[in-house]
């Protein structure tokens, strides 16, 4: 059975960040409905409308991610009460240049986590405000915010709480039954 095409974008670049830990557990309870593929966008240059031609590579292959995935899921921590600017930067070069937008139409969803209780709520809200409205994407309802604690993910990766892991298996599912209705094409497929 063919899977849908999934682009995971982290919005850290720490090495040790807890939003990659978090994504590549998703992957894994994903796995079946989606063949996860990682963003790499730690290495774009800061957003220049000077620097849009030529296509910078690591831009030039990003695009080229994103427009090969059927959805895109975020999960990205929250800094200072907002988009990490690594994750913006991506936002705003898959924007450009104008008329060639590689989100629009695209289906999404959004989540990460962090230490404190109310998770990532506002970098969430603000993200919905800037992807939807802003960037043309179809985004899943729902919110999934996950306080994160060093014994979350076990040393494998997978989620060693099991509350957790089924709220998180309901999440990725419900994605996948999302991304089914705006990528018709991909469904038949997994049909």
């Amino acid at each position: 059975m063919a899977k849908f095409k999934l682009g995971i974008v982290v919005g850290s670049n720490r090495r040790e960040s807890i939003n990659r830990k978090l994504a590549e557990a998703l992957a894994k309870l994903g796995s079946n409905a989606f063949e996860a593929r990682f963003i790499k966008i730690d290495d774009l240059p800061m957003y220049n409308q000077d620097l849009e031609q030529p296509t910078p590579e690591p831009v030039a292959r990003m695009k080229a991610e994103i427009a090969a995935s059927d959805a895109i899921l975020f999960i990205t921590p929250e800094h200072s009460r907002s988009i990490p600017a690594v994750l913006k930067n991506a936002i705003d070069w898959g924007a450009r240049p104008y008329g060639k937008s590689s989100w629009i139409g695209k289906p999404a969803a959004i989540t990460g986590t962090s230490g404190g209780g109310i998770g990532t709520a506002v970098v969430q809200q603000h993200l919905r405000q800037v992807l939807g409205s802003g960037g043309g994407m179809h985004l899943m309802g729902g919110e999934a915010y996950i306080t994160f604690k060093p014994d979350l993910i076990d040393a494998q990766g997978n989620v060693a709480d099991e509350s957790v892991r089924g709220f998180l298996k309901a999440f990725i599912d419900n994605f996948a039954a999302f991304v089914a209705r705006f990528a018709p094409q991909s469904a038949q497929r997994a049909a």
